[in-house]
């Protein structure tokens, strides 16, 4: 039986693993991989103590940090949790662990285009992560489809290797930071392509360009969605979580949800800011929280 149980390895879930370790409880994480979408963040130049970091090595960073502190974790897709007596019950398929309270942090997923063509070129030009693939579009021509930070650091990454970017937004200005917009602008291999919905992937082995709401064609190598995310809550709400309209948990101030020993963190809940720092700071309030319902009974 362990004090703890969190259900994700992102920043935040890693953040609330050391935090209880300093509250000297039992605490085991558990998660399909390690590091959560910070992964894919090319540069990470908003999180205090780093001026410049890769999400890759800020997530390294703070892995060996948590498992200094003597944090358990461990990779596995969780399929079920459920109340018990004791607390509460996570099975992965392979294992059970039991846990006294329980920290949700399960993060978000990519929100997809639903085009045609989007999921037969998966892999073949069509791609959710720039920090993954984008060396692979050496002097090619990509797409970057969104308006907001993520695409434009994806299409400020994607610049560094191929030859010529697009970025398709569905309004007439994106609503990237200032210093986004002023890199992007400044850059001669990106063009805007404004008031633009692609509605099409074509192409044969790979894609070889999409097709826009406006009647116009554009011939692509590939191209990066980066249209939002959203929130990875069905084991959440399986288990009874109170959810907003749009699917996020609702907490309090202090993390907890409406289930009694069920905090929760980070991208999966109804936060007005999804950030790195967000998520980490949730994680220390969230672990006190749970401290302190231990404690309290």
């Amino acid at each position: 039986m362990y004090d703890m149980i969190i259900i994700g390895a992102g920043i935040g879930g890693l953040s609330a693993a050391i935090y209880a370790r300093r509250f000297k409880l039992n605490v085991l994480v558990i998660s399909k991989d390690i590091g959560g979408t910070t992964l894919e963040a090319h540069k990470v130049e908003n999180y205090p103590s780093h001026t410049s970091i890769s999400g890759i090595e800020l997530m390294k960073k703070t892995e060996e940090h948590a498992k200094s502190q003597g944090v358990e974790i461990k990779v596995g897709t969780v399929e079920k949790t459920e109340k018990t007596k004791e607390g509460f019950e996570v099975d992965t398929g392979e294992a059970r662990y039991k846990g006294k309270v329980l920290i949700l942090a399960m993060g978000s997923e990519r929100r997809k285009l639903d085009v045609d063509g989007e999921k037969d070129f998966l892999g073949k030009g069509v791609s959710y992560c720039a920090t993954c693939d984008a060396p692979f579009f050496k002097d090619k021509v990509v797409g970057v489809v969104g308006g907001s930070d993520a695409a434009a650091q994806s299409a400020l990454l994607v610049a560094e290797y191929a030859k010529k970017v697009y970025i398709i937004y569905r309004k007439d200005k994106m609503r990237a930071e200032p210093i986004h917009l002023e890199n992007l602008e400044n850059n001669d291999k990106i063009e805007f392509v404004y008031n633009a919905n692609v509605i099409r992937v074509f192409g044969e082995t790979f894609m070889k360009g999409v097709e826009l709401d406006t009647g116009n064609k554009l011939e692509l190598d590939g191209m990066f969605i980066e249209v939002g995310s959203v929130p990875s809550t069905a084991l959440a709400i399986e288990l009874g979580v109170d959810v907003d309209d749009t699917n996020y948990i609702k907490t309090d101030k202090e993390q907890k949800t409406n289930i009694p020993g069920v905090f929760s963190i980070g991208d999966v809940t109804d936060t007005p800011m999804r950030q790195a720092i967000v998520a980490a700071g949730q994680g220390a309030v969230a672990s006190q929280s749970a401290y302190r319902f231990l404690k309290n009974g």
